[in-house]
C-alpha cells in the first residue's frame, strides 16, 4: 500500500474543518445483532435531517440507539382489610407531611466572563529546534519528546507517522562552582609530607641559630635543657693562687649567677628543722690543687655503737615484713587471757573482738590473737567427727561448748575478726589432713572433688590476703584421739607453700603472689612425684623446714651406685634460733644401717647456720627394705645437748661411757 501525503494545514480550525469533511466514511459491517425492538406505545424520535457537508453530499446517517424504556410506576399495595370495620368504612390514611423542598444551588457564574490569567510559564530547559506541527504525526508530543530525549531511529507507534531527522542535542548540568564547596581534609600522605618539611625546616633553623644561654626568672625557676642540639660545656677556669683577689660580680656571666630560692608564702611559715644551719652558707670558691682538703668534723661522725644500732633496726625492719619471724608475743599474751567460761553470755564474739583486737592497730596482730585463741579455748570434736554425727552449732554456742570441727574454727574466726574490723572469708575445699592417703609414683590423681575441710583468708596489713587455718593451728588429730598442740605455721606459711596442702573450691582463693591457679592434677599429685618422705612437726619447731628436705621421695634406691646428699634449710633466711626458737639448735645426724644393713651408725651433718648437709654412699644406707631417720641429739650424759658440735659429740662419743636421747624429724624407706 502506497504512502498517502497527508495535507498540511495553517491553523487548528482548518484541521477541525477538514475531520468534519471526513465524517463519510462507512461503517464497517458488524455481526452483531440487531437492538429489541422499542417497547409498545413508546414514540418515536424525530429523525434529524441530515447536514451536509462541506463537499455537498449528504452524510450517512449513523445509527440512533433505541430508546431506553420509562420506568414504570409500581402497583399500589392492596389495602389491608381492617377487622373491626367493614370494607366501606375504611378511612383512606392520613396524608404525610410535606417534606421542605431542599434550598435552591446557587447561580452559576456566567461562563462569558474571562478567567484570571494563568501566570508566565517559564521557559523549558530543552529547546526544540523545527517544532513539527500538530498534524505530522499522531504521536502525542510528550512521546515525541521522550524519543528525542532517548535518540530514537524512528516511530514505530503509528504508521502514519512521519520520520524526521534532527540533530540530536545533549544537555549537559550546570557545572558547580567548586569555591563554594568545604575544603577536603589533607590525605595521609599529605600530613606525613608535610611533618617531614616541618621537621627539615626546625632542623635547619636550629643548626643555623646561636645557642643562646637561658634566661632566668626573678623566681629563678630551674633552668630546663634544650631539646635540640645541646651546647658543649664552657672551658674550666685555671686554678688562681690563694691570695689572688675575688673575681668581681660585674664580670660573671648571668648563667653562673647563684640562684634564690622563691620566698615562701606569707601564709606559712616554714619551721627549721635541725639539719637546717642558720647562716646562709657561701658559695665556695676555685680551691688550688696544693690547698689541703678541710678537716673532718669529729663531733658529727657516729659511733660503733650508733652504726650497730642502725644495722640492728634495718635487720628488724626487714624481719617485720616476715611473718615466720615476726614477734607475736603480745597478742599470744593477751590472747590466753580470755578463757571461753569467763565470757559474759551476752554478746560473746563482740566482747572477744574488743579484748583480743583492741590492744593493737595492726591488722596483722589483731589477725594473730584471734588464731591463737581458737587454738586454746577450742578443741577438735573427736566424738562427732568419728561417730558421723556433727551437729550444727551457731557461733556463740560453738564459743562455749568449746569443740567444733573445721567449719565451726573457721565460722568463730569469721566472726570474730569481722566484728574486729577485719575482712574475712570461709574457704571450703580440700586438705591433705587426716585420712589422706598420697599418691604412689605413676598413680593418676583421684577425681575433681574440692571438699571436706574448710579454713579462712583475711586481710592484714598493708591490704594483704592471708590465708591461715585455725583448726590445724590448734593441734592435730591420731588414734581417733586430739593432741592440742600449737602449730603457728598455719598462721605463718605463704599462700604458695599453704596451697600444697589446701586446695579451695574457688579458684579465687589461692591468694598467690604469681596469681597463678595450681591444677587439681596438679595439686594431688604435689611437687614430689610419688610418696613424700615422712616429715615430723618438731623439726619446725626448731626452725627446719619441711619443704626443703632433699631427697624428698620417700623411697631411696640401694644399688643406684649414686652419692645421695641429705640437705635441709631453715624455715627463713633470718631464724635466729635463740631469738625466734627456743635456743640454740639442735646437732642433727642421719642414722644408717650400714653396707648391707649389718652396721648401724650415727652421721653428723655439716652446718653454715642456714643449711644442713651429708653425703653418703647409697650402699652404705643399708640394705633394701630397712628404714633410715633424721635424729636432732636433744640430751647427752643427761643434759640439754643444744649447741653440741660435730667435735664434740665425737669426742664424748668415743670416750668410752655416754648416754644420749634423740628426736625424730624425718624417716625414709630403702628399696
Amino acid at each position: 500500500m502506497a504512502d498517502v501525503e497527508e495535507p498540511k494545514f495553517n491553523s487548528l480550525a482548518d484541521r477541525i474543518a477538514a475531520l468534519n469533511r471526513q465524517k463519510n466514511f462507512a461503517s464497517p459491517p458488524t455481526t452483531k445483532r440487531p437492538p429489541p425492538p422499542p417497547p409498545p406505545g413508546a414514540a418515536k424520535p424525530a429523525s434529524q435531517a441530515p447536514t451536509p457537508n462541506s463537499n455537498g453530499t449528504a452524510p450517512t446517517q449513523s445509527p440512533s440507539l433505541p430508546a431506553r424504556p420509562q420506568k414504570r410506576n409500581a402497583p399500589s399495595l392492596p389495602q389491608r382489610p381492617n377487622t373491626g370495620r367493614s370494607e366501606s368504612a375504611v378511612e383512606p390514611p392520613p396524608t404525610l407531611p410535606s417534606r421542605d423542598a431542599p434550598p435552591p444551588l446557587p447561580d452559576r457564574k456566567n461562563s462569558s466572563q474571562p478567567s484570571p490569567a494563568l501566570p508566565a510559564r517559564r521557559p523549558s530547559a530543552q529547546p526544540f529546534q523545527n517544532r513539527r506541527g500538530s498534524n505530522s504525526s499522531e504521536v502525542s508530543h510528550i512521546s515525541t519528546v521522550s524519543n528525542l530525549s532517548l535518540n530514537p531511529v524512528s516511530s514505530r507507534t503509528s504508521t502514519t507517522s512521519v520520520e524526521t531527522t534532527q540533530p540530536t542535542r545533549r544537555v549537559l548540568a550546570p557545572t558547580l562552582d567548586q569555591a563554594k564547596l568545604p575544603p577536603l581534609p589533607p590525605s595521609r600522605k599529605e600530613r606525613e609530607a608535610r611533618e617531614a618539611q616541618t621537621a627539615r625546616e626546625n632542623a635547619e633553623r636550629e643548626a643555623t641559630e646561636v645557642a643562646k644561654a637561658p634566661l632566668l626568672s626573678v623566681r629563678s625557676a630551674p633552668v630546663v635543657p634544650s631539646v635540640g642540639s645541646r651546647p658543649g660545656l664552657p672551658p674550666r677556669l685555671p686554678s688562681r693562687p690563694r691570695d689572688s683577689p675575688a673575681p668581681s660580680h660585674a664580670d660573671e656571666s648571668p648563667s653562673s649567677a647563684q640562684r634564690r630560692l622563691p620566698p615562701p608564702p606569707s601564709a606559712y611559715v616554714r619551721p627549721s628543722t635541725t639539719f637546717e644551719s642558720t647562716r646562709n652558707p657561701s658559695s665556695p670558691g676555685p680551691r688550688s690543687r696544693d690547698e689541703a682538703p678541710p678537716p673532718v668534723p669529729l663531733s658529727s661522725r657516729p659511733t660503733f655503737a650508733q652504726i650497730d644500732a642502725v644495722a640492728v633496726r634495718a635487720s628488724a625492719n626487714q624481719t617485720d615484713v616476715c611473718l615466720i619471724c615476726r614477734d607475736f608475743s603480745a597478742p599470744d599474751r593477751v590472747a590466753a587471757q580470755y578463757p571461753n567460761h569467763s565470757l559474759p553470755r551476752h554478746d560473746p564474739v563482740g566482747y572477744l573482738a574488743n579484748v583480743l583486737c583492741g590492744p593493737f592497730p595492726s591488722a596483722t596482730d589483731k589477725a594473730r590473737a584471734i588464731f591463737t585463741w581458737c587454738h586454746h579455748n577450742i578443741a577438735y570434736n573427736v566424738e562427732e567427727f568419728f561417730g558421723k554425727c556433727i551437729k550444727g552449732r551457731s557461733v556463740d554456742e560453738t564459743i562455749f561448748h568449746g569443740k567444733a570441727v573445721c567449719q565451726g574454727y573457721a565460722e568463730v574466726y569469721q566472726a570474730i575478726a569481722q566484728r574486729a574490723g577485719l575482712q574475712c572469708v570461709v574457704v571450703g575445699g580440700h586438705g591433705k589432713g587426716y585420712g589422706y592417703t598420697p599418691l604412689t609414683k605413676n598413680q593418676p590423681p583421684p577425681p575433681r572433688d574440692p571438699t571436706g575441710h574448710a579454713w579462712n583468708a583475711v586481710s592484714i596489713d598493708n591490704g594483704e590476703w592471708k590465708l591461715l587455718d585455725a583448726c590445724w593451728g590448734a593441734g592435730s588429730v591420731g588414734n581417733q584421739q586430739y593432741h592440742k598442740q600449737f602449730k603457728p605455721q598455719m598462721f605463718c606459711l605463704s599462700n604458695e607453700l599453704f596451697g600444697l596442702k589446701h586446695f579451695p573450691q574457688n579458684e579465687q582463693y589461692f591468694f598467690r603472689s604469681d596469681g597463678r591457679i595450681p591444677t587439681w592434677e596438679e595439686y594431688m599429685i604435689g611437687p614430689v612425684r610419688g610418696e613424700k618422705a615422712e616429715f615430723y612437726g618438731t623439726a619446725t619447731d626448731e626452725g627446719v623446714s619441711e619443704f626443703t628436705f632433699s631427697p624428698a621421695e620417700k623411697h631411696i634406691p640401694v644399688y643406684s651406685g649414686e652419692v645421695v646428699r641429705f640437705q635441709f634449710g631453715k624455715v627463713c633466711e633470718h631464724w635466729n634460733p635463740e631469738r625466734h626458737g627456743k635456743g640454740k639448735s639442735y646437732l642433727l645426724l642421719m642414722k644408717i644401717q650400714g653396707l648391707d644393713g649389718r652396721k648401724e651408725d650415727m652421721v653428723p651433718l655439716e652446718t653454715d647456720g642456714f643449711w644442713w648437709w651429708t653425703d653418703i654412699a647409697a650402699r652404705d644406707l643399708g640394705a633394701p627394705g630397712q628404714t633410715i631417720f633424721l635424729y636432732a641429739l636433744t640430751t647427752m650424759n643427761n643434759k640439754d645437748a643444744r649447741g653440741v658440735s660435730k667435735e664434740e659429740y665425737y669426742r664424748i662419743k668415743n670416750s668410752g661411757g655416754y648416754s644420749m636421747s634423740w628426736a625424730i624429724y624425718a624417716k625414709w624407706e630403702l628399696v
